[in-house]
């Protein structure tokens, strides 16, 4: 006998199904609910850095790299050519001003000297012979004279003597007219002498000043000449390093080449390249500092290249006040140039939430500290520790600057 079997209801038949769709359903749902909310990511707090937002100076400065260099760096030049007989001094010496560097030869300049010498005697010994000779013409001269004045006397005296005897009716009047004649030529031959007496002693003055200038003029010549030996001798321009030295034993250098660099170390200064960015910014007299030891050491701008290479300009800067020790030509120092003075602003800490957020949001604690949401913000001015906030933070504000790399899209973190 047959049995009769009852039929399954249609929820009991195809329960699995069922209970599969409405899973499946489910998860949509929730896709589409997490989806349209707000992304968390799940984050370990100690891989992070959280600070707090703060209310105080802010300073804005630029933070550089400089180079210690000579203020000043002179060429040693040789001023007369020749072969390099002697090397005196040597690379990285300490020299002062007036020390011999290196010693040249040139037996052609020498010989040309010693026959410039040979003239100049031959020259002088001329001179000597002309102002004798003046000097004895000048005498025979003056010898003339005054025989001529002696016989001028003489002859006065007789003329008088005649005048008595023609008056005694000794002589007659033709004799005192012939002796009168005779004074009289005497007497005008005698003026006319001492007249060429005045002449050529002021001839015999002016010619051997004359004679005494060219001389002077040929010694000074020699003399010059004579230097150029002098030159031969290579010498320290200035105190400072000789910081290197070309030549060698047995070169031939020419007049006016350049066998070294003298540098002037007494003085340091340091020198940078600095952004285009603050072309505007950065003028001669602006102050900055260098921290070397823990210690600040105060500077200045002396020097700016407007010129820019590579989108940079270069600066030199010169301590104001104290040196620090052991400055050494060549070594790199931290150098913060000063923009402006301290204002009071509201700042964070840098950190690389700049970098992925252009500065436009930030991370901000809940007061639980337990979770963290996008908080747009605005930053202002900026130095290379801190930012400047113009808006969207108060004091005592926590926000994370670091590990945005890594945050994707969320827009909380759950700290844990």
């Amino acid at each position: 006998m047959d049995i009769q079997l009852k039929k399954k209801h249609p929820v009991v038949k195809y329960k699995y199904y069922i209970m599969t769709g409405i899973v499946i359903v489910a998860l949509v749902i929730y896709l589409i609910i997490a989806m349209g909310g707000p992304s968390k990511l799940r984050y370990d707090m100690e891989n992070l850095q959280i600070v707090e937002v703060t209310q105080g100076k802010f300073m804005e400065y630029i933070d550089l790299e400089g180079i210690a260099l000579p203020k000043m760096t002179i060429k040693v030049n040789c001023l007369e050519g020749g072969t390099v007989d002697s090397i005196v001094a040597e690379e990285g010496s300490m020299l002062k001003q007036g020390d011999v560097i290196l010693i040249l030869k040139n037996p052609d300049l020498q010989r040309s000297i010693n026959d410039e010498r040979d003239e100049l005697e031959k020259r002088k010994i001329s001179y000597e012979e002309k102002l004798l000779q003046m000097e004895r013409s000048s005498s025979a001269l003056r010898r003339s004279i005054l025989s001529t004045a002696y016989d001028l006397e003489r002859m006065n005296k007789q003329y008088k003597l005649d005048q008595e005897e023609y008056q005694m009716g000794i002589k007659s009047k033709a004799e005192l007219d012939m002796a009168s004649d005779d004074y009289h030529f005497k007497q005008k031959t005698t003026s006319m002498m001492l007249n060429e007496l005045k002449n050529d002693s002021l001839m015999t003055v002016i010619q051997a000043t004359l004679m005494e200038n060219d001389m002077k003029r040929e010694e000074i010549r020699f003399q010059r000449s004579r230097e150029k030996l002098d030159n031969l001798i290579v010498r320290a321009p200035i105190d400072g390093q000789l910081s290197f030295i070309s030549p060698a034993y047995g070169d031939r250098v020419g007049a006016g080449t350049s066998i070294g660099e003298q540098k002037v170390i007494d003085h340091l200064k340091l020198n940078t390249k600095v952004s285009e960015y603050y072309i505007d910014r950065v003028f001669i007299g602006l102050p900055a500092t260098v921290t070397y030891l823990n210690k600040k050491y105060q500077l200045k701008i002396t020097k700016l290249n407007p010129e820019i290479k590579d989108r940079m300009f270069e600066i030199d800067l010169m301590f104001t006040d104290e040196t620090p020790d052991n400055l050494r030509i060549g070594k790199t120092y931290r150098i913060q140039i000063e923009l402006g003075q301290p204002e009071d602003a509201l700042i964070v800490d840098k950190g690389n939430f700049y970098q992925s957020t252009g500065g436009q949001w930030i991370f901000k604690l809940d007061k639980s500290g337990n979770k963290a949401f996008r908080t747009n913000i605005a930053v202002g001015r900026q130095n290379p520790s801190q930012y400047e906030l113009i808006e969207g933070l108060s004091v005592g504000d926590k926000v994370i600057i670091s590990g945005y790399s890594s945050f994707g899209d969320a827009q909380e973190l759950v700290l844990k």
